[in-house]
């Protein structure tokens, strides 16, 4: 097939770049004029069109061809104004859906997250599956944005144009610079991340990238009648205790787990505070906030997903384990040169 990645010089997208290839697609990456592309450049056989989300025609020249588009690219920090969230989630998501159907593609994969589902104000959600409505009220803007995208994704599901949203939790592995594990990972090597649970186990659903790759070209090759218009979880096979694996990892690379506990009315109202100070637009455009609701969510809410659905209609089995996966991250790290320069690295990626 000819493929479009969009998202290609990030994680996720750079994974499924070398995935299409070894699977013989012609691949085409949409890439920022910004984005650094030298990993790209070492791949063979990809064609990159310099461009953005906002930009219709060199969306056009991007689709013009292709059979799938897989769509990785999004904003996913967690800091931004209304405007910009909307602007690269929402806007930007349905600027490349019409330029995809526009130009003949029958296949449209979209990059989700259980984030869309998340609301501002729950407990615990164990094992939940593709039933679950949406918010009436979300977490935070990118929750909002994710699942408003997911949304018109799916209804734009028709006859030779077959749309469906994956919704991968946590992904994780190896030239990862950025994500939550390398961020949390660099925090506690730098003994700057305490221990927030405030004494809860937190049970959680992870999907390392090589299960998230295998389902998005799953997803591409299934029957249309099977995945129109539909969402799927896509995680490991394994529930994982969070803080015990954020210790593990620590201990991997020399680091101590999280000692320091804050209690949890303390943290609160640390949340509470930064939550206010960032709705300045100066400091919401520009910098990420050091807690926030949706990073206490992720850290302190146990959340696990149902892939039932997903392995009855396109075989999704996670074929990557986790004790796998943590032996291939140790390897990688070990290639760039260890700890320390994979806190480098990290530190780099998130200026």
């Amino acid at each position: 097939m000819k493929v479009l990645v969009t998202g290609a010089s990030g994680f996720l997208g750079g994974h499924l770049v070398d995935a299409c290839i070894r699977e013989g697609h012609h691949v085409r990456a949409l890439v920022r004029p910004t984005s650094d592309v030298a990993r790209l450049r070492t791949v063979p056989g990809v064609d990159m069109v310099h461009g953005d989300l906002r930009d219709a025609e060199a969306l056009r020249r991007a689709a013009e061809g292709v059979d799938v588009v897989f769509h990785s690219a999004a904003r996913a920090v967690d800091h931004g104004t209304r405007a910009q969230f909307w602007d690269a989630n929402v806007a930007g998501t349905q600027r490349l859906l019409d330029a995809a159907s526009g130009a003949g593609v029958r296949r449209f994969v979209f990059v989700s997250s259980p984030s869309a589902l998340m609301r501002r104000d729950e407990g615990d959600r164990l094992d939940i599956d593709e039933s679950t409505p949406y918010p009436d009220r979300w977490l935070n803007l990118y929750s909002e944005t994710k699942a408003v995208a997911e949304q018109r994704v799916r209804a734009a599901n028709r006859p030779g144009f077959t749309t469906c949203a994956l919704r991968p939790r946590g992904i994780w592995g190896p030239r990862d610079h950025s994500g939550f594990l390398p961020k949390l990972l660099a925090r506690m090597l730098d003994g700057r991340l305490p221990d927030l649970s405030g004494g809860k186990r937190v049970l959680v659903s992870l999907c390392h990238c090589d299960n998230a790759v295998d389902a998005c070209l799953r997803a591409a090759l299934a029957p249309a009648d099977r995945v129109g218009g539909n969402a799927y979880f896509v995680v490991d096979a394994e529930r994982t205790d969070l803080w015990a694996f954020l210790a593990r990892v620590a201990e991997m690379f020399g680091g101590r787990p999280p000692t320091r506990r804050v209690p949890g009315p303390v943290r609160d109202a640390l949340v509470e505070a930064a939550e206010l100070l960032w709705r300045l637009p100066p400091l919401a455009a520009r910098r990420e906030p050091p807690l926030s609701r949706y990073s206490m969510a992720l850290l302190t809410r146990s959340a696990t997903y149902d892939t039932g659905a997903a392995e009855r209609d396109f075989g999704y089995v996670p074929r990557m384990s986790q004790e796998a996966g943590l032996r291939q991250l140790a390897d990688w790290a070990a290639s760039i040169g260890g700890a320390e320069e994979f806190v480098r690295s990290v530190r780099r990626g998130a200026k």
